[in-house]
């Protein structure tokens, strides 16, 4: 203070957001200020990046979820005089009931190739619609005693459809969404930093 004078300040506990609005509302030329908006900077693009981990992580889940769940279908209808010949029918036909498209249709609209799973490239959402609808398939089909191709077929379509208007009341249209990174690509990407890390870990050790 001017004169030498001095004056007691009371100690401020700030939040974190708080922090946050100083430091980018700071003068920059300052030391503490610049650390401050560094820190922010770097905190913020880490806290994105694990966001964006778990989402990929939900996705792969959800896709490893879906395929447990159509195994489990192929067996129900398997006891129930379809062949895997029918079960592909029948699953192709759920998909338009989903999408309103063909499955080779809705390929070629997100661009996967012919000879990988469409499930693949779709976004969460989608994968657990598909996985929502077999499983009232695969429960309907045991309730009601369905047997045969034709009867199972109508069911899996109806159980699609179902769920396609539950999305479209909510103004999701299945078949708009864009089509989502190549789940087996994430699956070595997360693989590969698991690796990584526990090389890292061991180097430390």
């Amino acid at each position: 203070m001017p004169k030498g004078a001095q004056k007691e300040i009371d100690d401020i506990l700030l939040t974190r957001y708080a922090c946050y609005l100083i430091a980018q509302n700071g003068d920059s030329r300052k030391e503490q200020i610049s650390f401050a908006q560094n820190y922010f900077a770097v905190q913020t693009r880490r806290a994105e990046l694990v966001e964006q981990r778990l989402l990929e992580n939900e996705r792969i889940k959800a896709r490893e979820k879906l395929s447990q769940t159509e195994k489990q279908l192929s067996g129900v209808l398997y006891e129930r005089g379809v062949d895997s010949q029918g079960f592909a029918v029948i699953r192709s036909k759920g998909n338009q009931a989903l999408f309103r498209i063909n499955t080779q249709t809705l390929k070629k609209k997100m661009g996967v190739p012919a000879n990988r799973p469409v499930a693949d490239f779709l976004p969460t959402i989608s994968i657990k619609a598909k996985d929502l609808a077999a499983e009232m398939t695969s429960l309907n089909v045991q309730n009601k005693d369905l047997k045969g191709q034709k009867p199972i077929e109508k069911e899996h379509v109806d159980n699609n459809l179902a769920v396609r208007n539950m999305l479209t009341q909510r103004n999701i249209i299945p078949e708009n969404l864009p089509p989502a990174e190549d789940v087996k690509k994430l699956q070595r990407k997360h693989l590969a930093e698991e690796k990584n890390a526990l090389k890292l870990n061991k180097k430390k050790n």
